[in-house]
């Protein structure tokens, strides 16, 4: 651990917030003198003073752990760049436009890579009347099934969820182009142009 990094961190994140070193200190309950200690480099914050001040800053324990916050670059909003994030033990589907930190259920998440579908795993997809209808005859068991198909484009993006023994029959309004995207659960996730 960096004393000085942490420090100042600290210190910027708290000036940020408006706060003195006096009421910093009466919200974690800890005295203003360790709050001192911690901004000159004398000392770190213990893991229960770390839960706090991440509660306080609403920031994560490892920034403040690593003594500085990471801004994103912007994709320049191109939501075809989106990132999708899974996690393995409660399925919950996460998004970013631009590479973040997730986590969920205590673990880091990955952003998932997308792979080109091979015409075979292509979703089916046809024009009824001004609409798209997706449709696919994947596998849709509780151990192998699609877990949301996605439409990305370069301004927007619409996310339907799937579920195990559902169809995949999804409406959704004709667009000029865009990109499906779609997960598997035990092959990953795939995409096509439309």
């Amino acid at each position: 651990m960096d004393q000085i990094r942490i420090g100042e961190l600290i210190r910027q994140l708290r000036t940020q917030m408006g706060l003195t070193q006096n009421q910093l200190a009466e919200r974690i309950c800890v005295s203003n003198k360790t709050v001192s200690k911690w901004e000159c480099a004398n000392g770190c914050p213990d893991i229960g003073s770390l839960s706090a001040l991440s509660e306080v800053f609403g920031t994560d324990i490892r920034v403040l752990l690593s003594g500085e916050i990471n801004k994103n670059e912007t994709d320049k909003g191109n939501m075809k760049k989106l990132r999708f994030y899974v996690c393995s033990t409660c399925g919950n589907i996460i998004t970013s436009a631009t590479d973040a930190d997730i986590t969920c259920c205590g673990r880091r998440l990955e952003a998932l890579e997308a792979k080109k579908a091979e015409e075979s795993e292509k979703l089916s997809v046809s024009d009824i009347g001004g609409e798209l209808f997706i449709s696919s005859d994947h596998p849709m068991t509780k151990e192998h099934h699609i877990a949301f198909v996605a439409y990305v484009s370069d301004a927007s993006a619409m996310m339907f969820r799937q579920y195990p023994e559902w169809d995949v029959q999804i409406t959704m309004p004709l667009y000029r182009s865009g990109r499906l995207v779609w997960y598997c659960t035990k092959d990953g996730m795939f995409y096509q142009d439309l």
